[in-house]
């Protein structure tokens, strides 16, 4: 038989096993895991603070995913404006070398390479990140900008940038071709020179300089502008001046002079001294007649092309593009807003008044958004998509005496704009409020790292079994488990023979 005092204590010897051998088999479990406990009660009061650590942890990580997500837009968007300023860098260089040569057509070699950056520029415009069109300001889904075809030749009943051209260049010529200017001569001894209507189109007298002896010059006067030359009686030197100076529809501005000469064959710019100032009247009126067809069909023309460009491209919700009233567009005397039925669109994100940076917004902290939205209709890209497309689609008359000088006054004006004006946005402003939200993302990002890194140690801390830890109790618990079950075999085969 057993000895009853022995045997209890072999029981407890078994129980104790069965507690070592659970705790072995949870120290095994933290060993594999490097977590103390599978339940937050098992925490013990660590776990409240364990709820805490991981929502921050949680928040810190959809932080992460929107700096990582601005931050690949960013990217692209970098990529796509470094080229567009390419683009247009190459641009101005060719129409500031181009030479006028018609190809076989009414454009020139140039204007061909000009209608190919065109199409490159305007597919960068539609650059997507993902499923995002990165130029659309907020409406993502959509494409920024419609295709070349589309914006210089039109489509289903649309004018496109040919068509506004050439009814803008009606309007600003007129139909005597003088750029709606008339002149008379009021008087034998004078020559008058007036504005045909009041109108945003063709030349506008904005001021007149003479050194002509004897001459009494007048205006500009109340629009209608008009400005009058008498000269008397007086006849003016050989050498003197009459200077007009006209503002262009594109906001430019022109002199145009006319020199006094001796010569019975004057040259461009001059008008013969007559035998009385009555008869160098009459050769006054008729060289500035000359002098101003040929100006209206250089420098005008490539001026009205250019403001046919703005009437198309400077617009947004609140500016539609303007078109000339008409047919007949030779008389026209005002601008209408174009619809969209009857004018293309070039620009077809969202075009809304608030800043484009705010359309598009990463939010990389509790309290930092950061704004990175772009729009294809900003100032800078309109103004390389505008100018390029102007270039490319101004067509030219092998048998016109002028195209070349037309040529000439728009290469400059295209190389004017692609320069970048002061005081107006360039495509490097664009890339350097990027650059500023690219520097926040990544500090913010960095910030976050190691933030992150010290909430993971802490949750640790609480959490986290400790390799070395749980091996050093593992090893304790086996020794003492070895010792038990020596102990607890002994006292089982404990007898009263044995014991005695």
């Amino acid at each position: 038989m057993d000895v009853k005092g022995v045997g209890t204590a072999a029981s407890v010897s078994v129980q104790a096993l069965i507690d070592m051998r659970n705790q072995l088999t949870d120290l095994q479990r933290q060993l594999g895991t490097g977590e103390k406990s599978v339940t937050y009660a098992g925490l013990g009061l660590d776990r409240g603070l364990t709820v805490g650590l991981r929502n921050q942890l949680s928040a810190i990580d959809g932080y992460q995913a929107a700096i990582t997500q601005g931050g690949v837009r960013l990217d692209v968007a970098q990529t796509a404006l470094s080229q567009i300023t390419s683009l247009a860098q190459s641009a101005k260089t060719t129409a500031l070398t181009s030479l006028f040569k018609l190809n076989g057509g009414s454009s020139t070699p140039d204007q061909t390479t000009a209608l190919s950056q065109f199409d490159q520029v305007l597919s960068l415009l539609n650059t997507k990140s993902g499923d995002r069109s990165l130029f659309s300001g907020r409406d993502v889904d959509q494409p920024a900008v419609e295709t070349s075809d589309h914006i210089l030749n039109g489509f289903a009943g649309r004018a496109g940038l040919k068509q506004m051209i050439d009814e803008r260049h009606q309007a600003d010529l007129g139909a005597s071709g003088l750029g709606r200017l008339v002149v008379s001569s009021p008087t034998a001894t004078s020559v008058a020179v007036t504005e045909d209507a009041v109108s945003p189109f063709g030349f506008k007298l904005a001021g007149v300089n003479s050194t002509l002896s004897g001459a009494t010059i007048t205006g500009p006067s109340a629009p209608p502008a008009s400005i009058g030359v008498d000269l008397g009686a007086t006849n003016p030197s050989n050498g003197q001046t009459l200077r007009l100076t006209f503002t262009l529809p594109d906001g430019s501005s022109q002199d145009l002079t006319l020199t006094a000469t001796t010569s019975a064959t004057p040259g461009p710019g001059q008008f013969t001294i007559g035998p009385s100032s009555a008869a160098t009247a009459t050769n006054l009126s008729a060289a500035l007649t000359q002098s101003l067809g040929t100006l209206a069909s250089t420098a005008l023309s490539a001026a009205s092309a250019v403001a046919a460009g703005n009437n198309l491209f400077n617009t947004d919700d609140a500016n539609p593009p303007q078109r000339v009233a008409g047919p007949p567009f030779n008389n026209a005397t005002a601008l209408v807003d174009g619809t969209s039925a009857n004018t293309v669109s070039w620009y077809t994100g969202d075009a809304g008044s608030d800043p484009a940076r705010s359309t598009a917004i990463a939010q990389a902290d509790r309290t930092l958004t950061v704004s990175y939205g772009m729009r294809a209709n900003e100032q800078a890209l309109r103004n390389t998509v505008q100018s390029i497309a102007v270039f490319a689609a101004m067509s030219f008359s092998a048998s016109d005496p002028n195209a070349e000088g037309a040529y000439a006054a728009l290469r400059q004006r295209t190389a004017m704009v692609l320069a970048g004006q002061p005081n107006q946005q360039k495509i490097s402003d664009i890339q350097g409020e990027l650059a500023g939200a690219q520097t926040a993302l990544a500090s913010t990002k960095d910030r976050h790292q190691q933030a992150g890194s010290a909430l993971e140690e802490l949750l640790q801390q609480v959490q986290g079994a400790p390799n070395e830890e749980v091996a050093a109790k593992i090893l304790m618990l086996q020794t003492s488990l070895q010792a038990t079950l020596q102990t607890t075999a002994l006292l089982l085969k404990t007898s009263l023979i044995n014991y005695l």
